[in-house]
């Protein structure tokens, strides 16, 4: 004979009691000592493994167990509270899941859903990975709201979008507390309006294209984990050799943020000669705040529409870079690298695009003219590079702080071009570096050529030169290696 536990079905005096407390979580990922919900198991132990689906939903109280011996079900104790609407939704859709978990004391800890692919569910957005996709965005929101990961880690709903009405829907019923309430309350505006039969097609798909671009974004607070201050001098010596001052001031800023737990009020502008390393240090910031980065080339962009999208009432309409930066991120923290901001003044289209930076550098949201929306950007820490900060604004110049890049000495060049440029270079092509030797003289040579050029590029690229040349030789002339002196290197380099 089956075993149900009666105690969750209502009478008529009886309506269904909630049985469960809900608990505040932030933990990033779910585990048998931290789970996502307690089941009751003082009828019995729960597989590890156990099949089923989540019942009285208006309350959303229990779990059934398909068992060998019939359905026998189990009241939610405890619960996350990042994954109440989610459990509802499961429940009131029959989607049938595999709960992993291990039996304790207080009961049996779920720490993995899976949606059963071959189950009853009838929603299409249940299926291909769209619940593990929305576990894996609950489990990394820090809002009061929902979500876990899964066990053998398919990792199907880590490259999924939400492209189709149905999973917008749905994301937005069991994921919409992780959403800014600016953002959620503009998400079921278009919603409508994708839906409407009284808009035109154009329209229609206009919302629903933003949808898909605005929910697949994780948009996150502005709480922001410690920095390791020894791992992030070991990059930056790493990256760059000298500039003890510019390490300084980045240090300085690693430090700031450990305190306060929030990035510095104003970006970084690194401003100095050509080819002195200014991306780089960029490139270098961005590894150490472990986030991701895009570029934007001001020298390319002649017009704000470039940066804030253009409106949805042209059918070639689309959002501007700012926008699918955060799309191609996938989530609202990153670095913006802003690439020769000294030219950011120097629009030829209808208005400046340095007036555009002011609203995204100030922190307190940005508007595109597709996503018709306030981007929040209190995650956005931008760095800025230019050669020429006198062709800067002031209004641009008082969103930064300024870090001055000097050009480097011949010595110092020396030491950059034989202990950092061609052993990189070596390697990447393959030599041994007893194959390609450089001697004194032939160092000299090669600082001596580019003395009047500022930065290590020129420094980059003969030592690609004379790299391929040493190569070429082993290869086709069969020499064990190559010795370059002062006459071959001026001859190469000539």
């Amino acid at each position: 004979m089956p075993v149900f536990d009666f105690r969750n079905i209502p009478d008529e005096k009886s309506p269904c009691q909630c049985t469960y407390t809900a608990f505040q979580s932030s933990e990033p990922e779910a585990t048998p000592e931290k789970p996502i919900l307690v089941l009751a198991n003082h009828l019995r132990e729960w597989k590890h493994h156990s099949c089923g689906v989540f019942t009285n939903q208006n309350q959303r109280t229990a779990f059934e167990f398909e068992e060998e011996d019939g359905t026998v079900s189990a009241d939610i104790l405890k619960i996350d509270a990042r994954f109440v609407s989610l459990l509802r939704w499961l429940g009131e859709n029959h989607i049938h899941v595999r709960l992993s978990g291990v039996n304790k004391e207080d009961g049996y800890g779920v720490y993995r859903i899976r949606e059963i692919a071959f189950g009853g569910g009838t929603k299409l957005s249940a299926e291909d990975g769209f619940l593990q996709y929305m576990i894996e965005r609950l489990l990394s929101s820090s809002a009061p709201s929902e979500e876990p990961e899964d066990e053998e880690a398919d990792e199907i709903g880590d490259h999924m979008k939400l492209t189709s009405l149905q999973s917008i829907t749905d994301f937005i019923t069991c994921a919409g507390r992780t959403l800014p309430d600016n953002i959620r309350l503009w998400a079921r505006r278009n919603l409508a309006v994708a839906r409407s039969h009284e808009v035109t097609t154009e329209e229609r798909r206009h919302a629903q294209r933003a949808l898909s671009i605005m929910m697949n974004v994780q948009w996150k607070n502005n709480y922001f984990e410690s920095i390791d201050p020894k791992e992030a001098r070991r990059i930056l010596d790493e990256e760059l050799y000298g500039m003890e001052r510019v390490k300084q001031r980045i240090m300085e800023t690693i430090i700031q943020i450990n305190r306060t737990h929030t990035l510095p009020a104003y970006g970084i502008l690194l401003a100095g000669p050509a080819g002195t390393g200014k991306s780089q240090i960029a490139y270098a910031v961005a590894r150490i705040l472990k986030l991701p980065w895009t570029t934007l080339d001001m020298s390319s962009i002649n017009d704000p529409e470039q940066l804030t999208g253009s409106s949805r009432i042209y059918a070639n309409a689309k959002p501007g870079i700012i926008m699918e930066a955060f799309s191609m991120a996938g989530e609202s923290n990153l670095v913006f690298i802003i690439n020769e901001l000294d030219k950011a003044s120097s629009g030829k289209g209808n208005g400046n695009p340095a007036d555009v930076l002011l609203t995204l550098l100030d922190n307190l949201g940005f508007t595109d003219n597709y996503m018709e929306c306030m981007i929040p950007t209190v995650g956005v820490y931008p760095i800025a590079t230019a050669n020429d900060k006198e062709q800067i604004s002031a209004p641009l110049m008082s969103r930064f702080a300024v870090i001055d890049i000097p050009d480097y000495t011949p010595e110092e060049k020396k030491i950059i071009f034989s202990q950092y440029v061609l052993p990189k270079v070596l390697k990447r092509i393959r030599l041994r570096k007893e194959e390609c030797i450089v001697t004194p003289e032939a160092l000299d040579a090669v600082i001596e050529k580019y003395a009047d050029t500022t930065g290590i590029r020129d420094l980059e690229q003969a030592a690609e030169h004379m790299v391929a040349n040493a190569l070429y030789q082993i290869e086709v002339h069969h020499v064990e290696r190559v010795v370059f002196d002062g006459e071959m290197v001026r001859n190469l380099l000539s």
